[in-house]
């Protein structure tokens, strides 16, 4: 019998290999027992061995080892063993039963079969222990095998079973049979034995095993069960499922999170990339030597090399990040690429089992095909659609990881650039640009890898479709191709069009939030002068052209969106056109129409992603060009400052010269600091004393000598750095808690009463640049904290300049001094005083860069050089105390003959005696801590008794400090669904009209496709089409009437979607923004102003752009969907019983996901603002951290950042996963059903079949985007409920009331002020600050106001101007209670010249007249009595000169005086003055005084003094002590009672 075999398998086998009709010619198919023994068998060992190289990888990959026995892998390897037994056997069996002497022959296939499978067993049992060994915990190689070799014996199972049947019949049949079956009967066992065993296999490898006992990194309880998960739960994403029903139960919070996967953690990305980053650097210097760089800046294992390179080694160019990216994220992207080339073949194989479905149903009519065909179709498309779905979740994923991991990696290398680049690239370049690199650049990356793979998909996707499509229709597929090719250029310029559009509102939005910034920072002067609506008109303006742009831009959207809806109809109507058009015998087929739509289907993505996908590698590469350059800009060098400890003193310059990178700075410096010595540096502005400390730190680049230090390092800086942490935190600075030495250096550094006032104590949480301390506060921290540190040498920049002189004295004292905490220490203090150099070791006096004397005190003073000339400047700036001149005297007289100094000093303590300081002690006011107006919520805090040495109180109040030291109120991230309220609110803004308009077209617009498709259908169904050209010319008209009506409709709906929303959001934005205007002060006193503009700026981003393309997308695509499940039940009418259940699990999918991961959106929003806000404060900070020599403790903490921001990142891009899966399961199963259904319906019609069935293959996309689309809607109609909430905050009293119309044009004519038992808070539930003040001031009075800080003084003021209502009592301005009056009009009334001048960037004249109501002369006329007029004139804009954003550009002092311009210009009855402390020198102090005193003679003036000598010619005095009046007299009457409280400040200040 086996002569006769043809081909060579049938020879191996003894028996035919394949034969047609058995398998496929039939109604009862089956296969050969040769086929099912080789091929089928073969299959699962040859995918086995192709990828077995991947179980190599990650046993190499792993991180964690030994994993113990347990019953998993113990039965893993007794079936295997089991499996290996039987093969040997049946190999055995087959030697000894067949050839040889029995009549058997023995064939290839009984030796080769059992060997084939016995290797492949042998493998995989190898592997059980080496998995174990290796901690690898599954196996995807091992299920998918397994899961192939079980499905592929089912076949033989069926021969079996009836072989068995047939011999039983023999052995039945009783006649005596010459045949042995004894080797069927073995097989046959055999086989089942072993079919079971692969079952248990299958089984066995769809769980993990157990945890491994060593791991690399800490596993904790709180480890991600991905780690541990089985191949099969990690590609369903099943082990995602807790945190989606915990997600969906309550909403998640951070603890919820599981800890990251070491793998992208910086630990394990960072060493990777630095690698490869330092061999990319080290190959792009042909001149180096291969031994590495003596100075390198390392953390931990991490060690970046400088790519700047020495002077010497030739450059060939910037070292580029592109490379190491590639080799160190290389490996992970090119798997995915493989996983990506496999799912577009798949998406091709779709159209061809369509076409099969549609010649199946066309045969139904003429000769039916048996049923079967008809299922295995089905089945075959939804098994294609699964296993896409399934390569795609894992291609995505990976994708997500590489960007992950990317981003982590440049994040990094960028911080720790930022740690260590020169001035000169720091010049180069602004914080907020370094902070973009971070935040876009980075970013841009990451978004960007997913789409990477498109740029060889998307050509080989559209060659695909061309040559399918070129099959079915030949060359006219080519016209339908031109038309798609016109379209991208077209696209290309509207795309253009909309960038520039884009890049104009970007800057309308930019002005219009530096705006809404001054205004918010200035919020309280606006109020006090009433010129709110002046400013709000300002920004609705920007806004209105910002709305203006974004109305173009939705235009072109709208017009983008209409030519991608008609493109694909276009590209169809042009194909088939051109294809019945151009002969006579091309007739339009079902099955051509149906594979031909869904072939330009698949070409519609790569075709749209393409143009869009170039933009994007273009952006990128401009992101790549600026990190590149910033990782190559120059460095400081480390060698600059040598650490020689064989030189005879600690700190040393020996001719040096020192540049900040352009011209030279200093130049001959020679400085020696011996040991235990204190060095002063003195000099006039700009001399160089800041930059000989630099020179020091190694800050400046040094061009020549020699600079030494030997010891550990603190340095005070003269703008002290503060972080946003608590006050305890910025003094120990990373260093271990002391309590004793804690609370010497707080002494010391005189913090303890500012300790007492801030809230929670030590533990008040600073903001942002210390933003809610005073500039003594902060200086004094900055102190603290070098002190603490103890360190041996000492760099101290000016650290008293910001501090009182008394403050100042005692910090000499305790601290820098010789007897302070740091007299054993080696100093250098750059200082402005002279009360303090006589005791200093030695002084260095720097003029012009250069160093002009050195000596101590003495020899300085007889010198009579540039020394001599600095004091006596310094006396003429007329600053210092009575009892520091006094001082100076004495130090002065005792060194001899020195008469043009001693007259100097003399003449200065005159002018000392006339002016002192009333708030004697702790000038540091409290009001700058609360930002309110004095301390009013401070003083409920009673001083507590001294109690930070009683451990039993301390416990009980850090609980209570950790709440009350929150200024801020912490945000309220949402939580939960969105109120449907929120809803309504937004629709309502939108407009009723417009809402239901948007959907009525859109229906429309479905139902015109509907209507095209089923035309096609009829037409193609028509058999009298091929004899009668008009009948043809008439379907292809309609044909093109309904894509038209398409494209009007989509156009339409597009407009008049774009138009609401944006109507919604500047109706939504006005509301907000008035009523922010209206808010009262105490509002953004407890609400940061960075908030607020979160508000104005992202939210109303959201509303702008946002909103609007995802309410498109949500319409559109639930309209399809709808689409589809219309067309699918028309064809097949039983589908709709399948829809409820589908619908259900559809529905559940989607809430569990949308609760989730809103929250996590919200997790990683929250978590990711804190890396930057790090890395700004380190990139201003710098200095600081490297004189510390702290930066790999900041490197560290910027990695745990990032890495907390990973933790929340990595679950929400998972949760887009298991959603993806889920939803394109329930997709596939519609492909399914309604493939299955057109089959077994009895459907004759193939032209609904095949419209049904291929609205069923779009589905699964649609649906996708449907369930993200609807789930960002509720995650950005956050946005609407966020800004909903601001503009329902409690409003302050009406602007405007009718009945201030009747009042007289000039009131307050007279300027009578009473206060009637007054009382008054700061916000309820504080306690009162002003306790029933009473008295009265008849009109023209100058009357002054004086107490210790805190006693009300500024409440008084506040509250004549109702920024605080009064809440009890009243207060009469000319007989008419204030409390009736409209804001403004009360306001407007009344002058103030405030005690910080607040100046907003825009010309001078609208600072001084917002409303432009004045004429110039006006203007000028203040500007000559406030002594601005000669400055003004020298400007080249005169009053349109630019002022800088809070007036940078003016100095302090003529600020002051254009804010009394203000005053000048108003002029009216009654003026308040709340005099500025520090912040004018005297003669300005001088001018400001006259011209009051001059110009408004006829006026009521209050005047809230600080130095009793401004007050003394005023007419009564009030003196206020805890919000009451304990006297009010005329300053003489007063200071004639030596009881009396006035007479006492007055005593303290030397006026009596």
């Amino acid at each position: 019998m086996a002569e006769d075999i043809g081909s060579p398998m049938d020879r191996f086998c003894g028996s035919t290999f394949w034969n047609a009709t058995e398998t496929w010619y039939t109604n009862n198919p089956d296969f050969t027992p040769c086929f099912e023994q080789t091929a089928l068998v073969w299959m699962p060992c040859a995918f086995y061995w192709a990828f077995v190289v991947f179980d190599f990888y990650y046993l190499k990959a792993s991180l964690d080892r030994n994993i113990p026995w347990n019953k998993l892998s113990v039965s893993k390897m007794l079936v295997n063993l089991g499996l290996l037994v039987i093969t040997a056997l049946d190999l055995i069996m087959a030697l000894v039963k067949k050839g040889g002497d029995s009549e058997l022959p023995l064939y290839d296939l009984d030796v080769w079969g059992p060997i084939i499978k016995f290797v492949t067993f042998l493998l995989i049992f190898i592997f059980i222990p080496l998995n174990r060994k290796y901690g690898v915990q599954t196996s995807g190689c091992q299920f998918i095998f397994w899961f192939l070799l079980t499905v592929l014996s089912i076949p033989r199972c069926r021969t079996e079973v009836r072989a068995a049947a047939d011999r039983s019949k023999i052995d039945d049949s009783q006649q005596p049979s010459e045949s042995d079956f004894s080797w069927e009967e073995y097989m046959y066992v055999s086989f089942f034995v072993s079919f079971t065993l692969y079952c248990c296999m299958l089984l066995l490898n769809c769980f993990a095993d157990g945890q491994p006992t060593q791991t690399k990194y800490q596993r904790g309880e709180n480890e991600i069960p991905e780690l541990s998960a089985s191949f099969l739960s990690r590609i369903t994403y099943q082990w995602f499922d807790k945190m989606a029903l915990k997600g969906y139960r309550n909403p998640l919070e951070e603890k919820h999170l599981w800890d990251l996967r070491p793998q992208d953690s910086c630990s394990e990305v960072m060493p990777i990339f630095a690698y490869h980053w330092n061999q990319n650097v080290r190959k792009n210097y042909k001149g180096r030597s291969k031994t590495e760089p003596k100075a390198q800046f390392s953390n931990g294992n991490v060690t970046f090399e400088n790519p700047h390179g020495e002077k010497t080694g030739r450059k060939k160019g910037m070292a580029s990040i592109m490379p190491p990216i590639y080799k160190s994220f290389g490996g992970v992207f090119l798997f995915g690429a493989l996983m990506k080339l496999i799912t577009d073949t798949l998406t091709f194989a779709q159209p061809q089992v369509l076409s099969l479905i549609i010649g199946f149903v066309e045969d139904q009519r003429t000769d039916p095909q048996p049923e079967w065909k008809g299922i295995l179709f089905s089945v075959t498309l939804f098994v294609l659609a699964a296993a896409q779905t399934f390569i795609l979740g894992q291609y995505f994923h990976r994708m997500f990881i590489v960007g992950l991991r990317i981003r982590t990696a440049l994040i990094n290398a960028i911080y720790r650039k930022a740690l260590r680049i020169s001035n000169a690239t720091k010049k180069e370049s602004t914080v907020g640009e370094i902070v973009n690199l971070m935040a876009v650049d980075a970013q841009r990356f990451m978004e960007l890898t997913t789409y990477l793979n498109m740029i060889w998909s998307a050509p080989l996707q559209i060659g695909l479709a061309l040559y399918f499509l070129w099959q079915q229709l030949g060359p006219s597929v080519l016209a339908g191709l031109a038309v798609m090719i016109i379209l991208i250029p077209v696209n290309g310029v509207i795309a253009s069009r909309i960038k520039t559009y884009q890049i104009r509102q970007m800057k309308y939005k930019d002005e219009r939030v530096k705006l809404m910034n001054e205004v918010l920072s200035g919020i309280k002067v606006l109020k006090l002068y009433a010129w709110e609506p002046s400013f709000e008109k300002q920004v609705l303006d920007i806004r209105d052209k910002e709305i203006a742009t974004l109305r173009s831009t939705a235009y072109l959207n709208a017009s983008t969106s209409f030519l991608w809806s008609c493109a694909p109809f276009l590209v169809s109507l042009v194909t088939f056109a051109t294809y019945v058009l151009t002969s006579e015998a091309n007739q339009l087929s079902v099955e051509k129409v149906f594979v031909s739509l869904a072939l330009f289907d698949i070409m519609k993505i790569p075709l749209t992603v393409l143009p869009m996908l170039t933009v994007d590698i273009a952006e990128t590469q401009v992101s790549v060009k600026r990190i590149n350059k910033f990782l190559n800009s120059e460095e400081l060098d480390p060698n600059s400052v040598l650490h020689d400890s064989s030189k005879p003193h600690p700190m040393s310059i020996e001719n040096g010269e020192f540049s900040w990178g352009d011209e030279i700075t200093l130049r001959n410096i020679n400085i020696e600091v011996r040991k235990s010595n204190l060095v002063a540096l003195v000099g006039t502005v700009g001399s160089g004393k800041s930059s000989v400390v630099q020179a020091f730190l190694g800050e400046m680049e040094k061009l020549a000598g020699v600079v030494n230090t030997v010891g550990k390092m603190a340095y005070v800086p003269q703008q002290a750095w503060i972080q946003n942490a608590t006050v305890r935190d910025n003094i120990l600075f990373g260093q271990q808690y002391d309590r004793k030495r804690y609370n010497k250096v707080i002494d010391a550094c005189a913090l303890r009463a500012d300790i007492d006032i801030l809230s929670a104590g030590d533990l008040t949480e600073i903001g942002e640049k210390g933003i809610n301390l005073s500039g003594g506060q902060k200086q004094r921290i900055s102190l603290a904290r070098a002190v603490y540190c103890d360190a041996d040498l000492y760099l101290l920049d000016d650290p008293l300049s910001a501090v009182d002189s008394h403050v100042g004295k005692h910090i000499f004292e305790e601290v820098i001094g010789p007897k302070g905490l740091l007299a054993r220490k080696s100093r250098i203090l750059v200082t402005h005083g002279v009360t303090f150099l006589p005791q200093v070791d030695s002084i260095y006096v720097l003029k012009m860069g250069e160093i002009s004397e050195s000596g101590t005190f003495d020899q300085l003073v007889k010198n009579k050089g540039a020394f001599a000339d600095f004091i006596i400047q310094h006396l003429q700036d007329g600053n210092a105390e009575e009892e520091e001149l006094n001082q100076i005297k004495r130090q002065i007289s005792s060194t001899g003959d020195v008469p043009e100094l001693l007259g100097s000093v003399e003449k200065a303590i005159k002018l000392a005696r006339t002016e002192s300081l009333s708030d004697s002690i702790s000038v540091t006011s409290a009001d700058s801590l609360m930002g309110t107006g004095s301390g009013g919520s401070l003083r409920r805090r009673t001083r507590r008794q001294n109690s930070h040495d009683s451990v039993a109180s301390a416990a009980s109040l850090k609980k209570k400090q950790e709440v009350e030291g929150k200024l801020i109120e912490t945000e309220k991230s949402q939580t939960g669904g969105v109120d449907f309220a929120v809803y309504k609110h937004y629709i309502k803004s939108v407009g009723i009209f417009l809402s239901v308009a948007t959907l009525v077209l859109n229906f429309v617009f479905q139902a015109f496709q509907i209507g095209s498709n089923l035309w096609l259908t009829k037409w193609a169904n028509d058999e009298n089409v091929g004899n009668d050209t008009g009948l043809r010319d008439m379907y292809l008209g309609v044909y093109g009437a309904f894509g038209f009506g398409q494209g009007l409709c989509n156009y339409g709906a597009a407009i008049t979607l774009f138009t609401c929303t944006l109507h919604a959001s500047s109706r939504v934005f006005h509301r907000l923004f008035n009523n922010l205007m209206h808010c009262p002060s105490e509002f953004f006193d407890i609400t940061p102003k960075g908030r607020i503009l979160d508000r104005c700026s992202n939210d109303i981003h959201c509303l702008d752009l946002v909103m609007p393309i995802n309410i498109r997308m949500v319409l559109s695509t639930g309209f399809q969907v709808l689409a589809t499940i219309v067309v699918i039940s028309m064809s097949t009418p039983i589908f709709l019983a399948v829809i409820v259940p589908i619908a259900l699990l559809y529905y559940f999918a989607q809430r569990f996901y949308v609760a989730t991961s809103r929250q996590l959106m919200r997790l990683e929003s929250v978590s990711r603002s804190p890396i930057y806000s790090h890395f700004g404060e380190t990139v201003t900070g710098a200095p600081t951290i490297r004189a510390y020599n702290v930066g790999d403790r900041f490197i560290e903490e910027s990695d745990a950042k990032v890495d907390k921001n990973q933790v929340c990142k990595y679950p929400s891009v998972i949760a887009n996963r298991w959603l993806a899966i889920r939803l394109e399961m329930v997709g596939n199963l519609i492909i399914l059903f309604a493939s299955l259904f057109a089959v077994l319906g009895g459907q004759t019609d193939p032209g609904l079949v095949g419209l049904s069935v291929s609205y069923a293959l779009q589905v699964t996309q649609t649906l996708n985007w449907l369930v993200r689309m609807s789930s960002d809607i509720e995650t950005n109609i956050v946005s609407v409920e966020r800004i909903k909430e601001y503009g329902e905050t409690k409003q302050e009293a009406a602007w405007e009331l009718e009945q201030d119309k009747d009042k007289p044009k000039h009131w307050p004519e007279e300027g009578r002020v009473e206060f009637q038992n007054f009382q008054v808070r700061y916000r309820e539930g504080l306690d009162l600050v002003l306790r029933g003040v009473s008295f009265n001031i008849t009109g023209g009075e100058k009357v002054g106001i004086v107490g210790r800080t805190g006693a009300g003084k500024s409440s008084l003021t506040l509250a004549l101007f109702r920024i605080i209502e009064s809440a009890g009592g009243r207060i009469m301005i000319d007989g008419v209670d204030i409390a009736g009056m409209g804001l403004h009009m009360l306001r407007s009334r009344l002058t103030i010249i405030p005690q910080d001048p607040v100046l907003f960037s825009g010309s001078l004249r609208i600072n001084l007249d917002p409303f432009e109501i004045k004429t110039d002369d006006e203007i000028w006329k203040a500007l000559e009595l406030s002594h601005l007029k000669s400055f003004v004139k020298s400007l080249t804009a005169g009053l349109n000169h630019e002022i800088a954003e809070g007036g940078e550009n003016l100095s302090v002092g003529q600020r002051q005086l254009v804010c009394l311009a203000r005053a000048l210009l108003r002029k009216t009855k009654l003026l308040v003055l709340d005099e500025a402390t520090a912040a004018v020198d005297l003669e300005t102090d001088d001018l400001i005084q006259k011209t009051i005193r001059t110009e408004f003679k006829e006026c009521t003036v209050l005047t809230i003094a600080h130095r009793l000598n401004t007050i003394l010619d005023s007419d009564k005095v009030i003196v206020l002590d805890k919000g009451q009046i304990t006297e009010f007299a005329s300053p003489t009457e007063l200071l004639d009672n030596p009881k009396s409280a006035f007479y006492s400040m007055a005593k303290d200040a030397n006026l009596v």
